[in-house]
Protein backbone atom coordinates (compact mmCIF):
# COMPACT_ATOMS: atom_id res chain seq x y z
CA UNK A 1 0.00 0.00 0.00
CA UNK A 2 2.78 2.50 0.55
CA UNK A 3 4.12 2.06 -2.89
CA UNK A 4 0.96 2.54 -4.17
CA UNK A 5 0.89 5.86 -1.98
CA UNK A 6 4.13 6.80 -3.50
CA UNK A 7 3.20 6.72 -6.71
CA UNK A 8 -0.39 8.22 -6.46
CA UNK A 9 1.78 11.51 -4.73
CA UNK A 10 4.38 11.55 -7.30
CA UNK A 11 2.02 11.36 -10.13
CA UNK A 12 -0.35 13.98 -8.46
CA UNK A 13 2.79 16.35 -7.92
CA UNK A 14 4.16 16.11 -11.15
CA UNK A 15 0.32 17.13 -12.29
CA UNK A 16 -0.57 20.07 -10.11
CA UNK A 17 3.20 21.64 -10.25
CA UNK A 18 2.71 22.17 -13.96
CA UNK A 19 2.37 25.41 -15.24
CA UNK A 20 -0.90 24.59 -17.90
CA UNK A 21 -2.42 22.83 -14.29
CA UNK A 22 -2.01 26.11 -12.42
CA UNK A 23 -3.04 28.33 -15.08
CA UNK A 24 -5.97 26.22 -16.19
CA UNK A 25 -7.43 25.94 -12.27
CA UNK A 26 -6.91 29.85 -11.68
CA UNK A 27 -7.54 31.30 -14.86
CA UNK A 28 -11.19 29.25 -15.47
CA UNK A 29 -12.67 30.30 -12.13
CA UNK A 30 -11.66 34.22 -13.11
CA UNK A 31 -13.08 33.94 -17.00
CA UNK A 32 -16.33 32.99 -14.82
CA UNK A 33 -16.12 35.43 -12.53
CA UNK A 34 -15.72 37.66 -15.23
CA UNK A 35 -18.14 36.59 -18.07
CA UNK A 36 -20.96 35.82 -15.10
CA UNK A 37 -20.10 38.97 -12.58
CA UNK A 38 -19.65 41.06 -15.48
CA UNK A 39 -22.45 41.60 -17.75
CA UNK A 40 -24.64 42.42 -14.89
CA UNK A 41 -22.26 45.17 -14.10
CA UNK A 42 -22.54 46.57 -17.43
CA UNK A 43 -26.14 46.01 -17.42
CA UNK A 44 -26.77 47.79 -14.35
CA UNK A 45 -24.21 50.73 -15.27
CA UNK A 46 -26.04 54.43 -16.10
CA UNK A 47 -25.35 55.52 -19.14
CA UNK A 48 -26.09 59.01 -20.56
CA UNK A 49 -28.53 59.65 -23.33
CA UNK A 50 -28.18 59.40 -26.61
CA UNK A 51 -28.40 62.39 -29.00
CA UNK A 52 -31.22 62.09 -31.42
CA UNK A 53 -32.06 64.07 -34.19
CA UNK A 54 -35.04 62.92 -35.91
CA UNK A 55 -35.19 64.70 -39.56
CA UNK A 56 -38.92 64.91 -40.20
CA UNK A 57 -39.97 65.35 -44.24
CA UNK A 58 -43.40 63.49 -43.82
CA UNK A 59 -45.82 66.96 -43.55
CA UNK A 60 -47.30 65.63 -41.24
CA UNK A 61 -47.52 64.89 -36.80
CA UNK A 62 -45.81 61.58 -37.79
CA UNK A 63 -41.98 62.95 -36.76
CA UNK A 64 -43.81 64.97 -33.41
CA UNK A 65 -45.20 61.51 -32.70
CA UNK A 66 -42.09 59.34 -33.23
CA UNK A 67 -40.02 61.94 -31.59
CA UNK A 68 -42.10 62.14 -28.24
CA UNK A 69 -42.35 58.07 -28.46
CA UNK A 70 -38.21 58.27 -28.06
CA UNK A 71 -38.49 60.24 -25.35
CA UNK A 72 -40.36 57.62 -23.53
CA UNK A 73 -38.05 55.00 -24.06
CA UNK A 74 -36.37 53.90 -20.66
CA UNK A 75 -32.40 53.44 -20.30
CA UNK A 76 -33.13 51.10 -17.11
CA UNK A 77 -35.07 50.32 -14.22
CA UNK A 78 -34.81 54.28 -13.01
CA UNK A 79 -36.23 57.01 -14.60
CA UNK A 80 -33.47 57.78 -16.78
CA UNK A 81 -34.13 58.37 -20.43
CA UNK A 82 -32.23 56.29 -23.23
CA UNK A 83 -32.81 59.14 -25.80
CA UNK A 84 -32.28 62.95 -25.59
CA UNK A 85 -34.57 64.14 -28.97
CA UNK A 86 -34.70 66.80 -30.87
CA UNK A 87 -37.32 67.23 -34.04
CA UNK A 88 -36.51 69.20 -37.16
CA UNK A 89 -39.40 69.36 -40.04
CA UNK A 90 -37.45 70.22 -42.90
CA UNK A 91 -38.84 70.98 -46.65
CA UNK A 92 -37.20 70.71 -49.69
CA UNK A 93 -33.80 71.14 -48.25
CA UNK A 94 -33.07 68.44 -46.11
CA UNK A 95 -30.56 66.97 -47.93
CA UNK A 96 -28.44 70.40 -46.72
CA UNK A 97 -29.58 70.24 -42.89
CA UNK A 98 -28.72 65.79 -43.00
CA UNK A 99 -25.43 66.86 -44.58
CA UNK A 100 -24.51 69.89 -41.73
CA UNK A 101 -25.32 67.33 -38.71
CA UNK A 102 -23.70 64.03 -40.25
CA UNK A 103 -20.23 66.74 -40.18
CA UNK A 104 -21.01 66.76 -36.89
CA UNK A 105 -21.63 62.88 -36.01
CA UNK A 106 -19.20 60.80 -34.53
CA UNK A 107 -16.47 62.96 -34.06
CA UNK A 108 -13.49 61.59 -31.92
CA UNK A 109 -13.81 65.23 -30.54
CA UNK A 110 -17.37 65.95 -30.57
CA UNK A 111 -19.31 69.61 -28.74
CA UNK A 112 -21.55 68.84 -26.44
CA UNK A 113 -24.22 69.67 -28.76
CA UNK A 114 -23.64 67.33 -31.05
CA UNK A 115 -25.96 64.01 -32.12
CA UNK A 116 -25.15 60.49 -31.60
CA UNK A 117 -27.37 59.65 -34.08
CA UNK A 118 -29.72 61.06 -37.27
CA UNK A 119 -33.53 59.40 -38.01
CA UNK A 120 -35.24 60.45 -41.68
CA UNK A 121 -38.73 60.26 -41.48
CA UNK A 122 -40.47 60.34 -45.04
CA UNK A 123 -44.01 59.93 -46.72
CA UNK A 124 -42.80 56.22 -47.33
CA UNK A 125 -42.25 55.62 -43.78
CA UNK A 126 -45.69 54.59 -42.63
CA UNK A 127 -46.42 52.47 -45.32
CA UNK A 128 -43.65 50.44 -45.94
CA UNK A 129 -41.87 50.60 -42.43
CA UNK A 130 -38.75 51.63 -43.59
CA UNK A 131 -36.90 54.33 -41.53
CA UNK A 132 -32.81 56.18 -42.09
CA UNK A 133 -30.79 56.10 -39.53
CA UNK A 134 -27.40 57.37 -39.63
CA UNK A 135 -25.30 56.78 -36.44
CA UNK A 136 -21.71 56.79 -34.28
CA UNK A 137 -22.44 53.32 -33.58
CA UNK A 138 -25.11 50.99 -35.71
CA UNK A 139 -23.12 48.17 -34.29
CA UNK A 140 -25.34 48.43 -30.87
CA UNK A 141 -28.13 45.59 -31.16
CA UNK A 142 -29.43 47.44 -28.07
CA UNK A 143 -29.57 50.71 -29.87
CA UNK A 144 -31.47 49.97 -32.96
CA UNK A 145 -33.76 47.87 -31.14
CA UNK A 146 -34.78 50.27 -29.16
CA UNK A 147 -35.63 52.58 -31.88
CA UNK A 148 -37.25 49.83 -33.92
CA UNK A 149 -39.42 48.82 -30.95
CA UNK A 150 -40.29 52.48 -30.03
CA UNK A 151 -41.40 53.47 -33.58
CA UNK A 152 -43.16 50.52 -34.75
CA UNK A 153 -46.27 50.76 -32.34
CA UNK A 154 -46.21 54.38 -33.46
CA UNK A 155 -46.57 53.74 -37.40
CA UNK A 156 -49.03 50.65 -36.49
CA UNK A 157 -51.11 53.32 -35.16
CA UNK A 158 -51.15 55.69 -37.69
CA UNK A 159 -51.41 53.12 -40.33
CA UNK A 160 -54.60 52.02 -38.49
CA UNK A 161 -55.90 55.55 -38.03
CA UNK A 162 -55.46 56.47 -41.92
CA UNK A 163 -57.64 53.11 -42.59
CA UNK A 164 -60.37 54.47 -39.31
CA UNK A 165 -59.49 51.50 -37.48
CA UNK A 166 -59.04 52.02 -33.51
CA UNK A 167 -55.53 51.08 -33.03
CA UNK A 168 -56.28 50.10 -29.49
CA UNK A 169 -58.12 47.53 -30.53
CA UNK A 170 -56.35 45.91 -32.98
CA UNK A 171 -53.23 46.23 -30.78
CA UNK A 172 -54.83 44.12 -27.53
CA UNK A 173 -55.77 41.65 -30.54
CA UNK A 174 -52.11 41.52 -31.72
CA UNK A 175 -50.31 41.09 -28.27
CA UNK A 176 -48.07 37.92 -28.63
CA UNK A 177 -47.38 35.06 -26.90
CA UNK A 178 -44.95 34.70 -24.24
CA UNK A 179 -44.17 31.69 -22.49
CA UNK A 180 -42.62 31.95 -19.31
CA UNK A 181 -41.00 28.40 -18.42
CA UNK A 182 -39.83 27.74 -14.61
CA UNK A 183 -38.73 24.69 -13.29
CA UNK A 184 -40.42 23.08 -10.64
CA UNK A 185 -38.26 20.01 -8.28
CA UNK A 186 -39.95 18.09 -5.51
CA UNK A 187 -43.09 19.83 -5.57
CA UNK A 188 -41.22 23.08 -5.03
CA UNK A 189 -41.55 26.05 -7.82
CA UNK A 190 -37.42 26.83 -8.22
CA UNK A 191 -37.39 29.88 -10.52
CA UNK A 192 -35.05 28.46 -12.56
CA UNK A 193 -36.20 28.73 -16.67
CA UNK A 194 -36.23 26.35 -19.16
CA UNK A 195 -33.06 27.92 -20.32
CA UNK A 196 -31.33 28.13 -17.85
CA UNK A 197 -31.97 24.51 -17.14
CA UNK A 198 -30.45 23.42 -20.83
CA UNK A 199 -27.74 25.63 -20.44
CA UNK A 200 -26.53 24.21 -16.79
CA UNK A 201 -27.41 20.59 -18.44
CA UNK A 202 -24.99 21.40 -21.94
CA UNK A 203 -21.97 23.19 -20.03
CA UNK A 204 -21.95 19.86 -17.85
CA UNK A 205 -22.27 17.54 -20.83
CA UNK A 206 -19.24 19.62 -22.30
CA UNK A 207 -17.33 19.84 -18.66
CA UNK A 208 -17.79 15.55 -17.95
CA UNK A 209 -16.84 15.48 -22.27
CA UNK A 210 -13.51 17.12 -22.33
CA UNK A 211 -12.71 16.46 -18.53
CA UNK A 212 -12.50 12.40 -19.46
CA UNK A 213 -11.01 12.86 -22.60
CA UNK A 214 -7.96 15.38 -21.20
CA UNK A 215 -7.33 13.40 -17.98
CA UNK A 216 -7.73 9.89 -19.68
CA UNK A 217 -5.60 11.09 -22.60
CA UNK A 218 -2.74 12.19 -20.19
CA UNK A 219 -3.40 8.60 -18.59
CA UNK A 220 -2.29 7.00 -21.65
CA UNK A 221 0.85 9.81 -22.29
CA UNK A 222 2.67 9.15 -18.79
CA UNK A 223 2.17 5.52 -19.10
CA UNK A 224 3.38 5.30 -22.38
CA UNK A 225 6.69 7.82 -21.95
CA UNK A 226 7.51 5.97 -19.06
CA UNK A 227 7.79 2.88 -21.35
CA UNK A 228 9.72 4.49 -24.32
CA UNK A 229 12.06 6.04 -22.10
CA UNK A 230 12.83 2.92 -20.17
CA UNK A 231 12.10 4.53 -16.72
CA UNK A 232 9.29 1.38 -16.25
CA UNK A 233 11.93 -1.18 -16.11
CA UNK A 234 12.92 0.35 -13.28
CA UNK A 235 9.71 0.86 -12.05
CA UNK A 236 8.80 -2.50 -12.02
CA UNK A 237 12.00 -4.34 -10.10
CA UNK A 238 10.22 -2.32 -7.01
CA UNK A 239 6.23 -2.30 -7.80
CA UNK A 240 4.10 -4.89 -8.97
CA UNK A 241 2.67 -3.58 -12.57
CA UNK A 242 -1.04 -3.19 -10.67
CA UNK A 243 0.33 -1.20 -7.91
CA UNK A 244 1.95 1.27 -10.62
CA UNK A 245 -1.02 1.27 -12.80
CA UNK A 246 -3.27 1.97 -9.50
CA UNK A 247 -0.85 4.75 -8.05
CA UNK A 248 -0.98 6.39 -11.59
CA UNK A 249 -4.61 6.56 -12.37
CA UNK A 250 -5.64 7.74 -8.45
CA UNK A 251 -2.62 10.34 -8.54
CA UNK A 252 -3.92 11.78 -11.88
CA UNK A 253 -7.34 11.71 -11.06
CA UNK A 254 -6.95 13.06 -7.61
CA UNK A 255 -5.42 16.15 -9.20
CA UNK A 256 -8.18 15.91 -11.76
CA UNK A 257 -10.43 16.15 -8.90
CA UNK A 258 -8.97 19.13 -7.45
CA UNK A 259 -8.90 20.92 -9.94
CA UNK A 260 -12.96 20.11 -10.84
CA UNK A 261 -13.79 20.92 -7.48
CA UNK A 262 -12.41 24.67 -7.45
CA UNK A 263 -14.27 25.18 -11.07
CA UNK A 264 -17.48 23.87 -9.26
CA UNK A 265 -16.98 25.80 -6.34
CA UNK A 266 -16.62 29.05 -8.33
CA UNK A 267 -19.83 28.19 -10.33
CA UNK A 268 -21.79 27.88 -7.31
CA UNK A 269 -20.44 31.11 -5.93
CA UNK A 270 -21.19 32.96 -9.23
CA UNK A 271 -24.41 31.34 -9.56
CA UNK A 272 -25.45 32.13 -5.94
CA UNK A 273 -24.20 35.83 -6.39
CA UNK A 274 -25.74 36.33 -9.79
CA UNK A 275 -29.14 34.32 -8.16
CA UNK A 276 -29.42 37.96 -5.82
CA UNK A 277 -31.82 40.38 -6.41
CA UNK A 278 -30.34 43.91 -8.12
CA UNK A 279 -30.56 47.00 -6.72
CA UNK A 280 -33.03 47.99 -4.75
CA UNK A 281 -34.73 44.70 -4.82
CA UNK A 282 -34.92 44.94 -8.56
CA UNK A 283 -34.79 41.63 -10.03
CA UNK A 284 -31.59 40.55 -11.79
CA UNK A 285 -31.17 41.58 -15.83
CA UNK A 286 -30.74 39.68 -18.85
CA UNK A 287 -29.44 35.90 -18.81
CA UNK A 288 -28.98 34.51 -15.52
CA UNK A 289 -26.59 31.27 -14.70
CA UNK A 290 -28.91 28.84 -13.47
CA UNK A 291 -28.41 27.94 -10.08
CA UNK A 292 -26.47 24.76 -8.94
CA UNK A 293 -27.23 22.34 -5.93
CA UNK A 294 -24.82 21.00 -3.58
CA UNK A 295 -26.43 17.47 -4.72
CA UNK A 296 -26.12 18.30 -8.33
CA UNK A 297 -22.24 19.52 -7.33
CA UNK A 298 -21.82 16.25 -5.24
CA UNK A 299 -23.29 14.08 -8.29
CA UNK A 300 -20.55 15.80 -10.82
CA UNK A 301 -17.79 15.25 -8.74
CA UNK A 302 -18.69 11.41 -7.82
CA UNK A 303 -19.48 10.80 -11.47
CA UNK A 304 -16.58 12.10 -12.79
CA UNK A 305 -13.99 10.48 -10.07
CA UNK A 306 -15.82 7.21 -11.40
CA UNK A 307 -16.00 8.08 -14.53
CA UNK A 308 -12.16 9.10 -14.65
CA UNK A 309 -11.52 5.44 -13.37
CA UNK A 310 -13.59 3.54 -16.01
CA UNK A 311 -12.02 5.51 -18.76
CA UNK A 312 -8.33 6.22 -17.25
CA UNK A 313 -7.56 1.91 -16.95
CA UNK A 314 -8.34 1.72 -20.33
CA UNK A 315 -6.22 4.62 -21.37
CA UNK A 316 -3.16 3.24 -19.49
CA UNK A 317 -3.90 0.16 -21.36
CA UNK A 318 -4.08 1.28 -24.38
CA UNK A 319 -0.84 3.67 -23.69
CA UNK A 320 1.05 0.25 -22.38
CA UNK A 321 0.87 -1.62 -25.86
CA UNK A 322 2.02 0.90 -28.11
CA UNK A 323 5.06 3.13 -28.79
CA UNK A 324 4.34 6.15 -30.35
CA UNK A 325 1.48 8.70 -30.06
CA UNK A 326 -0.08 8.27 -33.72
CA UNK A 327 -0.23 4.65 -32.56
CA UNK A 328 -1.68 5.28 -29.37
CA UNK A 329 -4.19 7.96 -31.02
CA UNK A 330 -5.35 5.12 -33.08
CA UNK A 331 -5.75 2.20 -30.69
CA UNK A 332 -7.67 4.76 -28.34
CA UNK A 333 -10.55 5.26 -31.26
CA UNK A 334 -12.80 3.31 -30.20
CA UNK A 335 -12.49 4.12 -26.55
CA UNK A 336 -13.40 7.73 -27.47
CA UNK A 337 -16.10 7.89 -29.88
CA UNK A 338 -17.97 5.86 -26.31
CA UNK A 339 -17.14 8.98 -24.57
CA UNK A 340 -18.20 11.40 -27.62
CA UNK A 341 -21.28 8.75 -27.98
CA UNK A 342 -22.22 9.67 -24.09
CA UNK A 343 -21.44 13.38 -24.71
CA UNK A 344 -24.28 13.15 -27.63
CA UNK A 345 -26.93 11.26 -26.13
CA UNK A 346 -27.72 14.84 -24.03
CA UNK A 347 -29.53 16.10 -26.59
CA UNK A 348 -32.10 12.62 -26.82
CA UNK A 349 -32.19 12.93 -22.97
CA UNK A 350 -33.51 17.33 -22.91
CA UNK A 351 -36.90 15.95 -24.25
CA UNK A 352 -37.49 13.14 -22.03
CA UNK A 353 -34.81 13.01 -19.24
CA UNK A 354 -37.65 10.00 -17.60
CA UNK A 355 -37.19 7.45 -21.26
CA UNK A 356 -36.90 4.38 -21.21
CA UNK A 357 -33.61 5.67 -23.27
CA UNK A 358 -32.55 7.57 -20.54
CA UNK A 359 -33.45 4.88 -18.00
CA UNK A 360 -31.29 2.31 -19.54
CA UNK A 361 -28.13 3.87 -20.49
CA UNK A 362 -27.95 5.46 -17.33
CA UNK A 363 -26.94 1.57 -16.27
CA UNK A 364 -24.46 1.51 -18.74
CA UNK A 365 -21.22 1.98 -17.14
CA UNK A 366 -19.68 3.59 -20.43
CA UNK A 367 -22.22 6.83 -20.39
CA UNK A 368 -23.49 6.62 -16.74
CA UNK A 369 -20.48 9.27 -16.00
CA UNK A 370 -22.12 11.50 -19.08
CA UNK A 371 -25.69 10.83 -18.62
CA UNK A 372 -26.20 10.75 -14.83
CA UNK A 373 -25.20 14.58 -14.21
CA UNK A 374 -26.89 15.59 -16.96
CA UNK A 375 -30.32 13.88 -16.36
CA UNK A 376 -30.34 14.93 -12.74
CA UNK A 377 -29.35 18.15 -13.82
CA UNK A 378 -32.61 18.17 -16.39
CA UNK A 379 -35.61 16.99 -13.58
CA UNK A 380 -34.94 15.20 -10.07
CA UNK A 381 -34.47 11.82 -9.97
CA UNK A 382 -35.42 8.68 -7.30
CA UNK A 383 -32.31 8.07 -5.24
CA UNK A 384 -32.80 4.39 -5.94
CA UNK A 385 -32.10 5.24 -9.65
CA UNK A 386 -29.36 7.22 -8.85
CA UNK A 387 -27.65 4.80 -6.42
CA UNK A 388 -28.25 2.36 -9.03
CA UNK A 389 -26.75 4.22 -11.82
CA UNK A 390 -23.39 4.74 -9.23
CA UNK A 391 -23.35 0.99 -8.35
CA UNK A 392 -23.56 0.20 -11.86
CA UNK A 393 -20.11 2.14 -13.06
CA UNK A 394 -18.45 0.80 -10.05
CA UNK A 395 -19.14 -2.79 -11.19
CA UNK A 396 -17.88 -1.64 -14.62
CA UNK A 397 -14.85 0.21 -13.31
CA UNK A 398 -13.97 -3.66 -11.61
CA UNK A 399 -14.22 -5.23 -14.56
CA UNK A 400 -12.07 -2.29 -16.50
CA UNK A 401 -9.62 -2.41 -14.05
CA UNK A 402 -9.05 -5.78 -14.24
CA UNK A 403 -8.89 -6.29 -17.75
CA UNK A 404 -6.54 -3.03 -18.26
CA UNK A 405 -4.48 -5.05 -15.52
CA UNK A 406 -3.69 -8.43 -17.17
CA UNK A 407 -2.61 -6.52 -20.62
CA UNK A 408 -0.94 -3.32 -18.49
CA UNK A 409 1.76 -5.89 -16.60
CA UNK A 410 2.31 -7.54 -20.10
CA UNK A 411 2.23 -4.34 -21.96
CA UNK A 412 4.35 -2.30 -20.39
CA UNK A 413 7.58 -4.55 -20.90
CA UNK A 414 6.70 -5.28 -24.94
CA UNK A 415 8.10 -3.61 -27.38
CA UNK A 416 8.03 -3.02 -31.18
CA UNK A 417 4.95 -3.96 -33.33
CA UNK A 418 1.37 -3.22 -31.82
CA UNK A 419 -0.16 -5.91 -30.81
CA UNK A 420 -3.25 -7.88 -32.41
CA UNK A 421 -6.58 -8.77 -31.21
CA UNK A 422 -5.41 -12.43 -30.77
CA UNK A 423 -2.51 -11.56 -28.85
CA UNK A 424 -4.11 -8.83 -26.25
CA UNK A 425 -6.23 -12.10 -25.78
CA UNK A 426 -3.01 -14.13 -24.61
CA UNK A 427 -2.05 -11.40 -22.24
CA UNK A 428 -5.55 -11.37 -20.62
CA UNK A 429 -5.43 -15.19 -20.29
CA UNK A 430 -1.75 -15.04 -19.12
CA UNK A 431 -1.44 -16.10 -15.50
Amino acid sequence: MNKIIAVIRREFIERVRTKAFIIGTVLVPVLWIGFGLLPRLLLERETGAQRLVVLDRTQSDVGARIAAALEAVKAGEGDATQFAVEHMAVGSDWESVRDSLVRLTGLSEAPPSAPHGILILDEFSVDSGRASYLGSNVASPRLTNAIEHAIEPVLLAIRLERKQLDSSVVAAAMIRLSLQTTRVTEGHVTGQSGEQTFFLAYFIDMLMYFALLFYGIQVSSAVMEEKTNRIVEILVSSLRPFELLMGKVIGVGAAGLMQMGIWLGTGLFVSTILSRPGPAGAAPTGFQLPEVSLALVAIILICFLLGFFFYASLYAAIGSMCNTQQEAQQTATPVTMLVVAGMILMFGLVNDPNSTLARVVTFIPFFTALVLPVRYALTPLPLPEVLGGILALLLGILGVVWLAGRIYRVGILSYGKKPSLRELWRWVRTD
